[in-house]
């Protein structure tokens, strides 16, 4: 039997003894996890659930110490007995580092590993971690410090307070980061310089090479994110399919204009064959390619035109949001903040010209 199921079975016969503790892997440790007292020093009121590490390794022989340990916890905790101080080696002289790998153990045992999960745990996770001193007792205070270092009302700032809190409370440190979030939103970037469709369409023309003009031209027709090129089923064209493996999973997306399909080839396309290790790196493969054929505007500028274009078109703002790939919320703040007054000047007189527009009384 393999070392998944003999943790079950010991998971198992200390839920029938109605111990109160169970078994689990951290990194290539095992620890305890119960309701337990407060750690000294803790601003908790009372009992919650914690985990105890025990320095055992993640095999059957650490495991059958595992066991033994955790019936002896489960009887400290009846009878009133468990104190800390048996406890004081164990779990607050682990490093960053331990703690690092033992979270990262855990993210992945509750989420498969694929090109959005790693890209998470690499740009969100990984990067506020790296900041920490590795060799140090993980603390409340050398998160917060690591948290401070950054500069406030930043993107950066907030993701370091929600990747190192989730840290923390994985670590059963008593920590509240959420005084130093700040006040960052995406209405906080620098205003974006949308490039008009004309201008769009003049650029296609200038990329000389076959795969990469149809790949611009799949993005500005469909509003894609970089990495989504190589997601993609044609077999519903016009409509394209958008496949699992990108950032939102399964979503399919109209043409804006339609008459791009046919005026960018885009029925017979052939890709650029690009590889990454990851949904980044595929990413950055095409943000070069842009670069170097000296396409004045970045990639993503094309996603955001789809989005106003989207608005002159009528199309509903919740139809628009699910064939970019994610909620209304986050459209309406990502992309109508680019609305220009051009665009607005334009969308009342088409509403003005409709025949069965309400006439005032």
């Amino acid at each position: 039997m393999n070392f998944e199921g003999r943790l079950k079975q010991a998971n198992s016969r200390l839920r029938l003894g109605r111990c109160g503790v169970s078994i689990e892997v951290a990194g290539k440790r095992l620890c305890l996890r119960a309701t337990l007292p407060p750690r000294p020093g803790s601003s908790k009121a009372g009992p919650y659930q914690q985990r105890l590490f025990l320095g055992h390794h993640a095999n059957p022989a650490g495991l059958k110490l595992a066991e033994q340990e955790a019936k002896r916890v489960g009887l400290q905790l009846d009878a009133r007995e468990f104190s800390w101080a048996d406890y004081g080696a164990t779990g607050e002289t682990r490093t960053v580092t331990d703690w690092i790998t033992a979270f990262e153990a855990d993210y992945f045992t509750r989420r498969q590993r694929s090109p959005k999960t790693e890209t998470t745990w690499r740009d969100d996770y990984l990067k506020a971690f790296s900041k920490l001193p590795q060799g140090e007792v993980l603390t409340g205070e050398l998160l917060r410090a690591t948290i401070e270092a950054t500069k406030p009302d930043t993107r950066t700032r907030k993701r370091f307070c929600d990747c190192l809190g989730r840290l923390a409370t994985f670590a059963d440190i008593d920590a509240d980061f959420r005084p130093l979030r700040g006040h960052y939103s995406t209405n906080t970037v620098e205003v974006r310089e949308v490039p008009p469709d004309a201008v769009i369409a003049e650029w296609w023309a200038k990329i000389p090479n076959p795969a990469w003009q149809g790949a611009y031209g799949l993005m500005a027709t469909y509003g894609l994110r970089n990495h989504e090129l190589f997601y993609l089923d044609f077999s519903k064209m016009p409509v394209l399919l958008v496949l699992d493996g990108s950032k939102t999973n399964f979503h399919r997306v109209y043409p804006l204009y339609p008459e791009w399909v046919e005026q960018f080839g885009l029925n017979w396309v052939q890709l650029p064959p690009c590889t990454g290790a990851n949904n980044s790196a595929l990413g950055h493969r095409v943000t070069r390619q842009f670069e170097r054929y000296g396409v004045p505007f970045n990639p993503y500028d094309l996603r955001h035109a789809w989005a106003v274009r989207s608005l002159e078109f009528g199309l509903p703002v919740e139809l628009a949001a699910q064939q970019m790939g994610h909620s209304v919320d986050v459209h309406c703040r990502t992309y109508h903040r680019w609305i220009s007054e051009e665009v607005h000047d334009r969308a009342y007189r088409a509403m003005m010209a409709r025949a069965d527009r309400p006439v005032a009384p």
